[in-house]
């Protein structure tokens, strides 16, 4: 009688060793195992079967989800926002689901790899605002998605956070106080607090804790039950920012998203804010994209700040992103500042938001603007004071304003000399072994090249002969060593870049600050002094006169109440006396009429397309450009870091084609993806040109 394959091998088996038998067995029960694994992940959920995966791909072709099958096990955890790790042609990659569906118009869906984490960090207001933010600027919804979610850490995830404690109850009183005298500012807070979303563009007075009036209007919107975003330049204003949260909502009811946190801190701060536990958030351009649970109130200040154009692709503004945040979630809005940008003002000349300023008592009261020079009385005392640096009143309202406080020094470069030339004739200082422009880095140090770094021991001018030098344009460390002799007695602090102070005691002193590193002064300066104001207005920009006035308007902005600002500048210039009257907002309307009149923006939509030449030629052929569009250039750009030369080329369509050179733009950019040609780089509305 003939065994059966099972019985032979049960008797092959009791042939073998006892050790051998065992190892059979061991092997045989993990295959086993093994088969009933892959049995339960081929086992698909019944329940909504298919994920849709936006996966991390930045190829404007792949910008769309893909479908796959969720298996049962992963039913659970597969939800959207979460990171799987998905199979996408020859590798695993990383994704997002933004949705579950019931069914797919695939058939033999690939199943879900694993779910990398079930914490839901992208919810589907960022969802929706990533795809608004992608097509506004051209780009791939993946890079989009890459600002907005920090990168995991595990160990943060993993760890228990500590409950939140109720915070502090709203003042509507102290509220009221704080923004007295910015008007209709009253009917904005309790608008807020009743659940409306009114829109604003706030010019604040001189000498206004700005931090203070944000973090009342927050308060008023968690009064009505919503969270608040509030989105500011850098980190000396976020760490004011994040004093006076604390101060009025109390501690511990904000997250702060800052990029220089560190991997750990910064997502365990966008986790408090995802899960709910506070609905606060403040930070840095990133933190546009913070996950606020009932989102109430987006706030962004000082929104002229380069710092706040995203360096990465697709290079979305700050301000932009919040804006669609307010039109896709119904919140409100306050865009404000020292200054006002063309486009702010554009909000409000079209009636998109209402407009906050200061009264006009209010704005004389905070602070007294005069230019060195500006009255015959003032040039009769000191013949002088339109060709010095320092002239003799400015050194007279320092030793006034000395008296009671702190005084600041605005100036527009950091070192000591930044350049040379030959005091007898004029000519720039020249390395005489490459040619480059000679600097001084100190008084007792000689001149070395900026280019090559050769120090010229002995030099001798090429023109005339002469051996001595003059600094046409000094630094901050000069201006600082030349107050320090003015003043004997007097402490002289600096603050550029490297070294840059957030906050200075109220005592008397002199700082000497480049622009943009101005400390905060406990109490605010007595007097602000605005130096070198022609080298601001130098800059070949489309930009210069409206950027000149905001870093003028961010220093004078610093005075305490009663304060003085001397301004050391033609009192021709117009952009100066808007300074002086305190009317930024005027000036942005005259710029924005300007702007109109050479077909400018806000008046138009403007893109470009820097590439190299064959490329750039690829791609305006392909480009499908709008009816009423034009091409500006190409001119000649940075080259590549490989020294390839570049071009850059401009297009300029009519505001109303706006939507239709994004939609000309993305689908070149799917088609360049698609066919691999070389890359280009797109800017939609670059901050400057």
């Amino acid at each position: 009688m003939s065994r059966g394959p099972n019985q032979a091998a049960g008797a092959a088996e009791l042939e073998l060793p006892g050790l051998v038998r065992d190892r059979v067995k061991e092997g045989r029960a993990k295959a086993a195992a093994t088969r009933a694994r892959k049995a339960a992940d081929a086992e698909i959920a019944s329940v909504d079967p298919v994920a849709k995966v936006l996966v991390d791909l930045p190829m404007a072709h792949l910008d769309r989800p893909f479908d796959y099958a969720v298996p049962a096990a992963m039913a659970e955890e597969a939800l959207p926002g979460v990171r799987v790790k998905v199979r996408f042609g020859p590798k695993d990659v990383d994704g997002f689901i933004v949705a579950r569906a019931e069914a797919s118009e695939h058939a033999n869906l690939q199943p879900l790899k694993r779910v990398v984490s079930p914490e839901q960090v992208l919810t589907p207001a960022v969802a929706a605002l990533s795809e608004s933010v992608a097509r506004r600027y051209a780009g791939a919804r993946a890079d989009v998605i890459r600002l907005a979610v920090p990168p995991r850490h595990a160990s943060t995830e993993k760890a228990e956070q500590a409950a939140t404690s109720p915070g502090l109850p709203y003042d509507a009183e102290a509220a009221s106080a704080a923004w007295s005298g910015h008007e209709p500012a009253a009917a904005f807070l309790r608008h807020l607090a009743s659940g409306g979303a009114p829109r604003a563009v706030w010019h604040a007075a001189a000498g206004t804790d700005h931090a203070d009036l944000i973090a009342h209007a927050t308060a008023a919107t968690l009064a009505s039950g919503r969270g608040a975003l509030v989105v500011v330049p850098d980190w000396k204003d976020l760490a004011r920012l994040d004093a006076a949260m604390t101060k009025v909502l109390g501690e511990g009811q904000h997250a702060v998203l800052a990029a220089d946190a560190g991997p750990a801190q910064r997502y365990r701060e966008f986790l408090r804010v995802s899960r709910g536990q506070v609905r606060v958030a403040i930070g840095t351009r990133a933190a546009a994209f913070a996950p606020v649970r009932d989102l109430g109130l987006v706030v962004v200040w000082d929104d002229g700040d380069d710092l706040l154009a995203e360096q990465r692709s697709p290079y979305p503004h700050a301000r932009d992103v919040l804006l669609l945040r307010a039109e896709q979630e119904r919140t409100a809005a306050l865009v404000g500042g020292f200054a006002r940008t063309v486009e702010a003002g554009f909000l409000a000349e079209t009636g998109w938001a209402q407009e906050i300023r200061p009264t006009r008592a209010l704005a004389r009261s905070r602070v007294s603007i005069e230019i060195t020079g500006d009255t015959d009385f003032d040039l009769e005392k000191d013949p002088l004071t339109r060709t010095s640096r320092v002239p003799r009143e400015a050194h007279e309202i320092i030793r006034v304003a000395l008296a009671d406080g702190p005084v600041l020094l605005q100036t527009p470069r950091r070192g000591y000399a930044a350049s040379l030339a030959c005091d007898r004739c004029r000519t720039p200082a020249r390395c005489s072994a490459c040619q480059g422009p000679l600097r001084l880095g100190g008084p007792a140090t000689p001149p070395t090249c900026g280019w090559c770094a050769h120090v010229e021991a002995a030099w001798a001018c090429g023109a005339c002969g002469g051996f001595g030098l003059r600094a046409p344009i000094i630094g901050e460390a000069r201006t600082a060593e030349e107050m320090g002799r003015s003043f004997p007695g007097v402490r002289v602090m600096t603050s550029s870049a490297g070294a840059v102070k957030q906050t200075v005691p109220g005592a008397p002193a002199i700082v000497v600050a480049t622009i943009g590193a101005e400390p905060v002064a406990e109490g605010g300066y007595t007097a602000v002094l605005l130096l070198d104001t022609w080298l601001l207005l130098g800059r070949p920009d489309l930009r210069t006169d409206e950027e000149a006035l905001r870093r003028w308007s961010n220093a004078a902005g610093l005075v305490r109440p009663g304060g003085r600002v001397l301004v050391v500048g033609d009192p021709a210039l117009s952009v100066l006396q808007a300074l002086v009257r305190w009317d930024q907002p005027g000036f942005a309307r005259r710029e924005a009429s300007a702007r109109q009149e050479a077909h400018l923006p806000p008046a138009s939509r403007l893109a470009t397309i820097t590439a190299t030449p064959g490329a750039l030629d690829d791609a305006l052929t392909l480009l499908a450009l709008p009816s009423g569009g034009e091409i500006l250039g190409p001119v000649p750009a940075e080259s590549t870091t490989a020294g390839e030369p570049r071009l850059r080329a401009v297009i300029r369509v009519p505001r109303s084609l706006g939507a239709e050179l994004n939609g000309a733009l993305g689908e070149l950019q799917r088609v360049r993806s698609a066919r691999k040609l070389d890359p280009v780089r797109i800017q939609v509305d670059p901050p400057t040109l």
